[in-house]
């Protein structure tokens, strides 16, 4: 905190309310979705000098700006984008979730990263997803407290700021707090995932009911929304820090939430709250070219597995064909189905299981698993390979993770980056809301089974423990350690291919930022080669099945944003699937 410790808590409170009543005098009325036509946004490259903020919401974006413009370092920024985003995209993302983030000191050229996943309350136990000796069903297990994790996004936010930020801890909420009293306009993907119910849990409970089926109807998109409530949360959280978060009124209130939704009750309590610690760990990094890669390790699987998806293709000089042949097509979705199928095996919380980090990114490994990719057909489904240092007695297992996420990217104009995604898993997390924001159900996460044939599965539940994520907030640097690209994205555990196709357009084929990621998707996790729809990759589904694919079309709901920087400046780029902006200066 950046409140001097003598100060009482009502000096600080006089204080922080001067601030709010002085700063940012009202916000523009005109629309923030101008344009949305079948599902997509127009977004152009846009490059700027001295800062930039890619984020998935135009009143997020604007939040960071404003905070890099008054001096604030990128922490800052991203500060003040993740509480707007908790208020303007709550299907997403919030301080009811958790998220992984990278940042670049580019003064003292070092990277580090952060966990600010959730653990699983320490009451919990191999059984959690189990009922009379059976797994329950997946759309049984999200809605209600079973499924809740303890939040670790403010602890995570707080812990970064202490170290790099500029502005006081107060002034990042400014905006999520004026928005949330004065109103913002419903986005058309928020409005839309309501009336669609994507989380047919949504409106079980009461809180969430009141909030998006105001007189029993669904929000609608353009009208103006108000949550008075989180005003109230982010003001405490402005004042107290992470403790009016983890400790007192809003903690008690979590907690009673989660134990007291009886239909799936959870077994969260105020000490896994008050135990809850985000933790620096260090990043996972390859050399792939003249580049180097780097992305968040355990408990995520997002860093090792996109590394592995990079250098599995590393020799197959992808840039001779076209981003969109199916060729390409195919040599990308072999890769993949490799390094899903270790991800599935030996990727969980290191603190649990000894995960060979090492060895899953070792290059004489990697080279050994590329001879397994044949170029004119489909290898079917992959099995593990036996990389060293690796347990192998570790199952494979597997877990739906949904595609409701977000991710930001950050520049500051002394060239520290940020990049962070961030979760409440399902869209609507768990559906219980309290203090005006929503819980996240990332214990599905969790394998539901313990074990498998007599062995123990990696990702299997227990007390404490971080569930596997996909997230993927990555970073590329030149040889010369310099700073190259920030991308990350959400999509469930689709998020890997989505950040794997990406840097594969930037690196290989020379695109900027902005058209790699408008770049149509085509996704496998070893299994079915997913092509997306009404795109022009739906034209190869006929040629690769005649390679042994089996190929469906369908909507893949990315939401990449992302930043080059160039000896000219920064480019931004933000997924026209998504309602995002990219702003700067």
């Amino acid at each position: 905190m950046k409140v001097p410790s003598m100060f009482s808590y009502r000096m600080r409170l006089v204080i922080f309310f001067i601030l709010l009543s002085t700063s940012y005098a009202s916000f523009a009325k005109e629309s923030r979705y101008p344009f949305f036509q079948n599902g997509r946004f127009s977004q152009q490259l846009v490059t700027t000098k001295h800062y930039m903020v890619s984020s998935a919401n135009p009143y997020a974006s604007e939040a960071g700006e404003r905070i890099l413009a008054k001096g604030g370092s990128v922490i800052d920024a991203a500060i003040a984008v993740q509480m707007v985003l908790t208020l303007v995209e709550p299907e997403s993302s919030g301080i009811g979730g958790g998220a992984f983030a990278l940042y670049w000191d580019n003064k003292n050229k070092q990277l580090s990263s952060y966990d600010g996943r959730e653990k699983a309350p320490l009451k919990v136990d191999a059984t959690l997803f189990q009922e009379k000796g059976n797994n329950m069903n997946w759309w049984e297990a999200l809605a209600g407290g079973r499924a809740v994790g303890t939040p670790g996004v403010v602890a995570m936010m707080e812990k970064v700021h202490k170290r790099y930020g500029k502005l006081p801890w107060s002034d990042l909420f400014v905006d999520a707090i004026r928005l949330s009293e004065q109103g913002f306009e419903i986005s058309p993907n928020l409005a839309s995932s309501v009336q669609k119910k994507v989380n047919p849990a949504l409106g079980r409970y009461d809180a969430a009911w009141h909030y998006f089926f105001p007189n029993g109807e669904p929000i609608k998109a353009g009208t103006i929304k108000k949550n008075p409530k989180l005003a109230m949360t982010f003001k405490r959280l402005a004042l107290l820090g992470a403790n009016g978060f983890y400790k007192g009124q809003i903690a008690i209130d979590i907690v009673n939430t989660v134990q007291g939704a009886k239909d799936n009750a959870g077994l969260m309590t105020l000490k896994d709250l008050a135990q809850y610690e985000a933790i620096e760990r260090p990043p996972v990094c390859a050399n792939y070219k003249d580049y180097k890669i780097c992305g968040m390790g355990p408990p995520t699987s997002g860093g090792m597995t996109v590394i592995q998806i990079l250098k599995l293709l590393e020799s197959q000089n992808l840039a001779q064909y076209k981003p969109l042949s199916v060729e390409a097509v195919h040599l990308y979705t072999q890769a993949t189905k490799l390094a899903y199928a270790d991800r599935a095996k030996y990727m969980a919380d290191a603190d649990f299981v000894a995960v060979p980090v090492e060895g899953l990114i070792d290059p004489e490994y990697l080279a050994k698993r590329a001879l397994l990719v044949n170029a004119n057909k489909d290898m079917g489904k992959a099995t593990a390979g036996t990389p060293p240092n690796a347990n192998q007695n570790w199952k494979t297992s597997t877990s739906p993770e949904q595609p409701s996420t977000t991710h930001f990217s950050l520049v500051d104009q002394e060239g520290n980056g940020f990049s962070m995604t961030s979760s409440i898993e399902m869209a609507f997390g768990s559906t219980l809301m309290v203090h005006g924001f929503l819980l996240n159900n990332q214990l599905t996460d969790f394998s539901f089974s313990d074990e498998k044939e007599g062995e123990k599965i990696a990702n299997r539940v227990q007390a404490g423990k971080r569930p596997r994520s996909s997230m993927s907030p990555f970073m590329v640097f030149d040889k010369n350690d310099n700073l190259i690209l920030l991308i990350g994205s959400p999509g469930g555990s689709r998020i890997i291919n989505y950040v794997a196709k990406t840097l594969l357009g930037v690196l290989e084929w020379k695109m900027d930022i902005q058209t790699a990621i408008n770049l149509p998707h085509y996704v496998n996790r070893n299994g079915s080669t997913e092509l997306e729809k009404n795109t022009r990759v739906m034209t190869l589904k006929k040629l690769l099945e005649e390679k042994g694919h089996t190929v469906t079309v369908k909507n893949l709901n990315s939401g990449l944003h992302g930043i080059m920087v160039t000896k000219d400046g920064l480019q931004g780029g933000a997924d026209p699937r998504r309602v995002g902006q990219v702003v700067g200066k």
